[in-house]
């Protein structure tokens, strides 16, 4: 990344460069930031966690006390905070695990997949609004994420974007966020069934393209679709080969300038539908 695309101030919490990073190898490696992680742990923690006492899901106050956790834990970026508080979790999980929705752990959502954590989600978006297109215009522009899941994610990314594109290959999956997504306000949201790896290039180019999978490398259709003063941000393979580290991926007249954050672990990244 070039140092006139690099953010100015901290960068945000858990997506430091290298250089920030390995400052801190001296104290032992760090732990990866687990967004999805294994279906044993999140059941897990579904059967562990309680609400807070006093703490009702017919009040605000639960979804309050998240975000300023967010906050507190470096996010920084107001709109996305502010979509936080617009979109209601529970109604992205099942209703046995409504109580939990507001803590800040994955949650199964079925066939072996979780929703993803919301500091994790939250730092990942306040990412895209560091790409050039979306600090120009204050919003994320026209978006594609990879990997729909249930649809939360997609709900918070149209409370800042003009547009989502939302890929999902597993049809259950795909279904159940047309149905999740139904009960939302009027969003500017298009679910699509299909071959996240290959992208969507009848609506390209996006401004901002966001994965919650990761592979060995971001597929080169993804890079052939992001608009210039767009950015990308996804899971690859880290460069030693030893698990998977978080890509951001600015585009410039001049080509793709590319850095790399700290370790992930997200659900792999594969190709056809199911």
């Amino acid at each position: 990344m070039t140092a006139d695309s690099r953010p100015k101030g901290r960068f945000p919490a858990a997506l430091k460069p290298v250089a920030v990073a390995r400052a801190t190898a001296a104290k032992g490696p760090p732990e990866p930031l687990r967004p999805q992680r294994l279906l044993a742990e999140a059941a897990r923690d579904a059967r562990r966690l309680t609400p807070a006492s006093g703490l009702g899901l017919d009040t605000p106050a639960m979804q309050r006390r998240m975000v300023e956790r967010l906050r507190q834990d470096g996010v920084h970026c107001e709109p996305v905070l502010q979509a936080m508080l617009a979109v209601q979790r529970h109604h992205f999980v099942d209703s046995a695990l409504a109580a939990q929705a507001y803590e800040d752990t994955s949650l199964p959502i079925g066939l072996g997949q979780t929703i993803s954590k919301p500091s994790v989600v939250a730092r990942m978006m306040e990412w895209l609004f560091l790409g050039p297109n979306a600090r120009r215009h204050g919003h994320l522009g026209k978006v594609l994420e990879i990997g729909t899941g249930c649809g939360y994610q997609a709900a918070l990314l149209a409370q800042v974007a003009r547009q989502v594109i939302s890929i999902e290959r597993l049809q259950p999956l795909h279904e159940l966020a047309r149905r999740q997504l139904a009960r939302q306000p009027a969003m500017h949201i298009q679910l699509l069934y299909g071959d996240g790896m290959l992208g969507h290039p009848p609506r390209a180019p996006y401004d901002s393209i966001v994965s919650a999978a990761g592979g060995d490398d971001v597929p080169s259709a993804w890079l052939a679709q992001l608009a210039v003063g767009g950015r990308l941000v996804a899971p690859a393979r880290s460069p030693d080969g030893r698990g998977q580290v978080l890509v951001v991926i600015d585009r410039t007249e001049q080509g793709f300038h590319r850095a790399v954050g700290e370790m992930v672990q997200f659900v792999p990244l594969k190709s056809g539908v199911c």
